[in-house]
């Protein structure tokens, strides 16, 4: 899963940077609102709001842009749109399965969207459950590396608050654990005093498949062109690269 994840990692610092800044934006602002308005518009009382403001301001977002989602989702202030929850199964190159997961206010433009983007880049829609069943349901915890901060100092902080694993993937850790557990896990890095980019639950792999240069570049455009749909939140696959081919890939 090395490869897996840190090219997602990388890709999204990236995205904080680059074009794609607006669009990585606007998905952040639709998770702050979706969350005020499932578990209301106090971060406090709301883990799923906390995390979601979390992640938009290590992102970048302007507090001005999260506090006017928080008050639309919790109906504070007007204009908030009534978004839906869809996950779309596929395939990409390579026989790799594909978990798409949308937040959208209209079901057919996200249908079109996903069908568009996986037709035009070698993948293909699956029925549901073809391919879910592949992936599991984890809290996901993403920790920059940092002087002091290593994999044995990681592990310590959270070895008892329920975490399964802590990957080493490079400039960043990958702490895994049952979403239950992801409030309690993310509280014991903050008591012990390290920093943590993102804390969501997300599709972990239970099976992954191996890909060369060529599979990996496809596998990647695929993803590419699902991501930059705007109704289009998190897109999960259970492909591997290594260390070399994501060099190659670039």
């Amino acid at each position: 899963m090395s490869g897996h994840s840190k090219w997602a990692t990388t890709k999204h610092k990236k995205a904080a940077i680059d074009a794609k800044r607006g669009k990585l934006f606007a998905k952040l602002i639709k998770n702050i609102e979706v969350a005020a308005r499932t578990g209301g518009g106090d971060p406090a009382g709301n883990p799923t709001l906390y995390d979601a403001i979390q992640k938009a301001k290590k992102s970048s977002v302007p507090n001005d842009n999260i506090d006017r989602a928080v008050k639309r989702g919790s109906g504070a202030e007007a204009g908030g749109a009534d978004y839906q929850n869809i996950t779309y199964e596929g395939y990409a190159a390579g026989g790799v399965a594909v978990l798409v997961e949308c937040l959208t206010d209209n079901r057919n433009r996200a249908a079109s969207e996903v069908r568009t983007a996986m037709t035009r880049n070698g993948g293909s829609m699956a029925d549901p459950g073809s391919v879910s069943y592949l992936f599991t349901r984890k809290g996901v915890i993403v920790v920059p590396g940092a002087d002091g901060v290593d994999e044995d100092t990681v592990l310590m902080a959270v070895l008892d608050a329920g975490a399964e694993e802590v990957r080493d993937l490079g400039d960043t850790f990958e702490v895994v654990c049952e979403p239950t557990d992801l409030v309690a896990v993310r509280t014991a890095l903050q008591d012990a005093g390290i920093d943590y980019d993102s804390a969501e639950a997300g599709f972990v792999p239970s099976v992954t498949v191996e890909l060369d240069e060529e599979g990996a570049g496809k596998v990647f455009r695929l993803i590419d062109a699902l991501e930059d749909c705007d109704d289009v939140q998190n897109v999960y696959a259970n492909y591997d690269v290594s260390d070399e081919v994501l060099e190659r890939v670039g």
